[in-house]
């Protein structure tokens, strides 16, 4: 055999190997796994499967509920209303501040925009950090030190929210085009000047589309938080789950206002970033 075909064998024999290897790896990754799941399913109350089979029985309840409560399903809605406006001024508040923050740090840690950079990494070490504490574990110390109210969830959300946005609109600063930046460079502008008449506008529309996504997300957040004493519509859901059977029409209002309250931000935020890039090529 010549050459060529020695090394086309031997390349064979080691792709052959390498394949026999990751079969023996996965075989015994899913006999660890079928073990592993069979010891705790032996290990709980109940079963797997036989709980699977019960699995959509309290969602059945909730809509069977929600449909026998009639015309007064409407008026739970109502109701709730406070609630959920309660829960987005804690979104939006928060939403609002982190996004601000986020810009600062995301200019402060942002690469090719001329920053100083010993402060770039620094900046981004910061939102490594503000993203590593998630919004329950910050709301729980806030209210232990300021007492159940609204004031402890948006703080905590507000915090998350700078790493996580300041972080989405670094990057998006370190993509854009360093054209027009350059060119107002060379004319003598300043750097607040370049940034306001070169990256922004290139930019914000990501930044839009950024911040009416972390608004959702936000939302979400402030339910949540609610469950433990942050107030808005996750206490009303933590009192209506907790009292079970007879509560699921106040369950479903619930949840249907949420929905309704992410279409409604989904569909101002298309319509607000469409605006803007039109603005543009105005």
């Amino acid at each position: 055999m010549t050459s060529p075909d020695l090394l086309r064998a031997e390349l064979l024999t080691m792709r052959k190997r390498r394949q026999l290897y990751s079969m023996a790896t996965l075989a015994v990754f899913a006999a660890i796994m079928i073990a592993g799941y069979g010891q705790a399913n032996s290990m709980n109350s109940g079963g797997f499967l036989s709980g699977l089979s019960k699995f959509f029985d309290y969602p059945g309840e909730i809509v069977v509920e929600a449909w026998e409560a009639g015309p007064a399903f409407f008026g739970l809605m109502w109701q709730f209303l406070p609630a959920l406006i309660e829960t987005l001024n804690i979104a939006a508040v928060a939403t609002i501040l982190g996004g601000l923050f986020g810009m600062i740090f995301a200019f402060l840690g942002a690469g090719n925009l001329s920053i100083w950079p010993p402060l770039v990494p620094v900046a981004r070490r910061v939102m490594d950090v503000m993203r590593a504490f998630p919004e329950l574990i910050i709301a729980l110390f806030l209210i232990f030190v300021l007492g159940t109210s609204p004031v402890p969830a948006m703080i905590a959300v507000a915090f998350h929210t700078t790493g996580a946005l300041g972080k989405q609109f670094s990057e998006v600063n370190e993509n854009i085009d360093l054209k027009a930046v350059e060119g107002l460079q060379a004319c003598g502008a300043t750097w607040f000047q370049r940034m306001k008449f070169a990256v922004l506008p290139q930019v914000l529309p990501n930044y839009l589309s950024y911040f009416m996504m972390r608004f959702e997300i936000n939302v979400r957040a402030s339910a949540i938080l609610g469950f433990v004493g942050a107030g808005g519509i996750g206490s009303e859901l933590r009192r209506t789950i907790g009292w079970g059977q007879g509560a699921g029409d106040e369950t479903a209002a619930l949840f249907l206002l949420l929905v309704l309250s992410i279409f409604l931000i989904d569909q101002a935020s298309s319509w607000m970033r469409q605006r803007i890039t039109q603005a543009e090529k105005v």
